[in-house]
């Protein structure tokens, strides 16, 4: 059944009012309550037009709740999969991703482990861990070789 145009309009009010969404986001929850894409879409240009909705807004959001949690490479795909275009993931990974990916990374192993590997299996096992987070190659093998390092040192 179909829903008329005004109450797309509420039905996307509200789902803003709970949360920022991408425009695909949207797209996808209107269109599940909506017969004519054209209706969804006129949605979605007054709600653009009128600031309501913004993927900018929503990818800065996106990443400031990510970033403690996430590496880079997982904030970015899950942006991509949302429907946010690269420049403006960039943009919003940018600014709010300015505490060196090392740093998080360390954070995240810190809260999970803690505690160095003692073995090459737990030392793959942590490094699957962050890479699941979307860490890098490279910064799992620093930290992970730093974290050794400081133990052998200490």
């Amino acid at each position: 059944m179909k829903k008329p145009a005004a109450s797309l309009s509420s039905t996307a009010l509200r789902l803003l009012a709970t949360r920022e969404h991408s425009r695909l986001e949207l797209r996808r929850k209107l269109a599940a309550r909506a017969g004519a894409d054209d209706d969804v879409e006129a949605v979605l240009d007054r709600m653009a037009e009128t600031g309501l909705q913004s993927d900018e807004r929503f990818a800065e959001s996106f990443v400031r709740s990510r970033a403690s949690r996430f590496g880079a490479a997982r904030i970015r795909r899950e942006l991509d999969d949302r429907g946010v275009d690269r420049e403006t993931a960039a943009g919003a990974m940018g600014e709010a991703l300015q505490e060196d990916e090392l740093m998080r990374a360390r954070s995240v192993w810190q809260k999970k482990f803690g505690v160095l590997p003692q073995d090459h299996r737990e030392w793959a096992r942590q490094a699957r861990f962050l890479q699941t987070r979307g860490f890098a190659v490279d910064i799992i093998r620093k930290l992970l070789k730093e974290t050794l390092d400081e133990s052998a040192q200490g």
